[in-house]
C-alpha cells in the first residue's frame, strides 16, 4: 500500500489498514468488517492531539480552544486532510456506491481520515498517529488554511448566550441505507424553530441548521 511507504509505516498487520478503507457497502457485499469502529477510535485520537496542541501552544481560554478545535476537526476539514493524503484511492466500495460516486463523497472521504488514524494508532502507536495529524491537521491550523470553514454552532451559541436564551438541536429525520444515511436537524431557540439543515452526518446537519438560523439574523 503506497500510502504506508509514503508515511514510512512498516506494518505486519496489513488487514488492519484494509479494514480502515472498507466502506459498509463493500463490507456487506463481501462479508468483511467496515471502518466504522476504527473511525470511532481515530476521532478520539484526533481530538486528543488537537486539544493537546492548543493547550500547550496557546494561552486561549477553554471556549476559544473548543471553537478552534471544532473548526479543524469536522467533516469539511477531515475531507481536506484525507484528500491531501490521497486516501480515497484506497477505498473499498460496494458496486452501487462506487457507481454513484462514493469515492469522492465528502462524508465517506472524511470518515476514512479518522479510520486511517485509528489504524495507525493501533498498529504504530500514539506518536506515529500524532506525527500524521501534525502533517495534516496541525499544518492546516498553523497556516490558517481552513478559515473559510465556519463553526456556525459556536457562533450561534455566542449570540444566544448574550440574552441567556435556550438553544437546542434535534435530529428530526434520517433516511437512506446504513452506509449512506442523510440526517435532518433543526435548531430551536426558546423552543422556536429558527433553522434546519440536512447532511450525511448528525454533526454536519446541526452545523447547517445553525447556519440557517444565522442567515435569518437571529435577534
Amino acid at each position: 500500500m503506497e500510502i504506508l511507504d509514503d508515511l514510512n509505516i512498516k506494518t505486519t498487520n496489513m488487514e488492519l489498514y484494509k479494514t480502515a478503507f472498507t466502506h459498509t457497502s463493500f463490507a456487506n457485499e463481501h462479508g468483511k468488517v467496515s471502518y466504522e469502529r476504527l473511525e470511532y477510535l481515530g476521532d478520539a485520537v484526533l481530538e486528543l492531539v488537537v486539544s493537546d496542541f492548543l493547550y500547550n501552544n496557546t494561552g486561549y481560554p477553554e471556549g476559544k480552544m473548543t471553537k478552534i478545535r471544532a473548526h479543524y476537526v469536522c467533516e469539511n476539514a477531515n475531507y481536506e486532510y484525507s484528500m491531501k493524503l490521497g486516501l480515497n484511492k484506497y477505498l473499498n466500495l460496494g458496486h452501487g456506491e462506487e457507481l454513484s460516486g462514493g469515492r469522492d463523497r465528502k462524508a465517506i472521504v472524511a470518515d476514512i481520515f479518522e479510520s486511517f488514524i485509528g489504524a495507525v494508532y493501533l498498529d504504530q502507536g500514539y506518536l506515529k498517529a500524532k506525527e500524521i495529524i501534525y502533517k495534516t491537521t496541525i499544518e492546516f491550523m498553523k497556516e490558517h488554511k481552513l478559515d473559510y470553514f465556519d463553526d456556525y454552532k459556536s457562533e450561534l451559541q455566542e449570540l444566544v448566550q448574550t440574552d441567556k436564551r435556550s438553544l437546542e438541536y434535534v435530529i428530526v429525520d434520517e433516511v437512506g441505507p446504513a452506509h449512506n444515511k442523510t440526517f435532518k436537524a433543526i435548531v430551536k431557540i426558546d423552543d422556536v424553530i429558527y433553522g434546519e439543515g440536512i447532511a450525511h452526518t448528525k454533526k454536519e446537519a446541526e452545523q447547517m441548521a445553525a447556519k440557517s438560523a444565522l442567515e435569518k439574523s437571529v435577534k
